[in-house]
């Protein structure tokens, strides 16, 4: 024989049963996924923190890259943490200690977005969550982190608070933290009104929708906060150091992710919603210069020009009512606040009524099918279809409120030219008035009265053509 004699069939099952049973016991949990490698990379983690292990020249500066290889073992934990059995694993190993000293001492910015990022998955666990969210430790250094200058940290700074804000258990806790360290405020601000990455931009906004929906003490606090400097410091004094405003931070955030992005727009607008629900909040966003003017054209400029437009399927407004309802709801808090500013007058912004004539138009569309969907819809889709519902009929009032707020002080002149313009005619007069009834039969009523010094016959068309209009404004 020119070889060896192979082994018996049994001492190769025995030796390949030897080695699945150890490639089993080092797997964490139920993945595939090695305990010896994992412990492996932690340890590289820790020679990178341990101070014995630093070079004995302090002055050398240390170095801002991280090495490939251990970028590469580290970003593959990264994606390992998204499992369960891999987080608990991380956690019991007290990978967030570890964490918190890289965090603590390192320079290198890539090192840092990729720690946040695993702790961020591991939050998503609500064991891991609520017991990082409790250690006084973790939470100053992970606040202190949103005061690094380096986007893609930052973005997973903000996509762990958001996931910690989200947990009940621990939501109130990260509430009190922010409150308690000022400076957030203020590194937030900054960012929205500086940065040019739009994820980054739409986490934080998400960030501070979620805080000031928590708490509205907080949202209050932020409200004011740089507010009465402003009101109070002089025009020189507020050219050399202009203090950091929420209203128009939120605005600058907002323009710069208008085209990139409609659902972080989405919380944006809803941003400037919560802050109109509070005395403090309308007067930051009328009083402070140039803030409601600001406010008010980039708004109705959302309104006319961006959605619900006349060439777009009245389903789309399926997908635009929330951030719809938000704008007219703010327009319509600035229009009753500051109905004398030069920047509301109507026949600046005539076509604002036929952008909320057309959604009450589309409104009933999408209602119809709504409707038709219900009755032939299972019951695990019924509640889909009843938010939906939901969302319309909120449109639908503020829609409503601020249509009726707009009619009220159309003139004989301002009506002339809509309906010179196509911003009125017969079908949307019609589609308007069976909206504004009955609630606000007074507005319609003197609207008719102004309508027939300039067109009569229309105003009795409509009445013909809307047989309750007249009863109703006559009673």
């Amino acid at each position: 024989m020119d070889r060896n004699p192979s082994p018996p069939w049994r001492e190769l099952e025995a030796e390949a049963e030897t080695e699945a049973e150890g490639a089993r016991g080092d797997a964490i949990g139920a993945t595939i996924y090695s305990k010896h490698w994992l412990f492996g990379v932690l340890s590289s983690l820790i020679q990178l923190i341990n101070p014995e292990k630093a070079k004995a020249d302090d002055q050398e500066e240390e170095p801002t890259e991280l090495d490939e290889e251990l970028e590469n073992e580290i970003c593959r934990v990264w994606d390992m943490s998204m499992d369960k059995d891999v987080a608990l694993f991380l956690y019991e190993f007290n990978a967030p200690d570890i964490f918190m000293g890289v965090l603590a001492k390192t320079k290198c910015p890539r090192l840092m977005e990729i720690c946040v990022g695993i702790l961020g998955n591991m939050a998503c666990f609500q064991e891991i969550c609520v017991s990082i969210s409790n250690d006084k430790n973790i939470g100053q250094t992970l606040l202190h982190c949103l005061y690094d200058l380096d986007p893609p940290t930052l973005l997973e700074i903000s996509r762990l608070l958001l996931t910690c804000l989200s947990q009940p258990q621990v939501a109130n806790v990260w509430v009190e933290r922010i409150r308690e360290n000022p400076a957030v405020y203020d590194s937030i601000c900054f960012i929205m009104s500086s940065s040019t990455n739009v994820d980054l931009l739409v986490k934080v906004g998400e960030v501070v929708d979620k805080l000031f929906d928590l708490d509205e003490k907080l949202m209050v606090e932020w409200i004011r906060n740089g507010t009465d400097e402003v009101l109070d410091q002089s025009s020189e004094d507020l050219e050399e150091k202009p203090p950091l405003k929420i209203v128009p931070c939120v605005l600058e955030a907002a323009k710069q992710i208008r085209s990139d992005n409609p659902v972080g727009l989405d919380v944006y607008m809803h941003i400037l919603q919560l802050l109109t629900t509070v005395d403090d909040g309308i007067q930051a966003i009328v009083q402070l210069p140039d803030a409601g003017r600001d406010t008010w054209n980039f708004l109705s400029d959302l309104a006319c020009h961006e959605f619900c437009q006349p060439d777009d399927p009245p389903i789309i407004l399926q997908e635009q009512k929330t951030v719809l309802a938000s704008i007219f709801s703010v327009l319509s808090a600035v229009y009753v606040s500051q109905a004398e500013q030069e920047y509301i007058k109507m026949e600046k912004n005539l076509p604002l009524i036929g952008s909320l004539i057309r959604v009450l138009h589309n409104m009933e569309d999408c209602q119809q099918r709504s409707v038709n969907l219900d009755s032939n819809t299972e019951e695990t889709e019924k509640s889909e279809v009843t938010e939906d519902d939901f969302h319309l009929t909120v449109l639908k009032d503020v829609s409503c409120e601020l249509l009726s707020n707009v009619f009220q002080d159309l003139t004989k002149e301002n009506i002339i030219q809509a309906l010179k313009e196509d911003h009125l005619n017969k079908q949307k007069c019609f589609c308007a008035f069976k909206n504004l009834l009955p609630l606000y039969c007074s507005v319609v009523e003197d609207f008719l009265k102004v309508l027939c010094d300039v067109d009569k016959l229309l105003a009795d068309d409509l009445e013909k053509d809307l047989p309750s209009l007249k009863a109703q404004t006559k009673n």
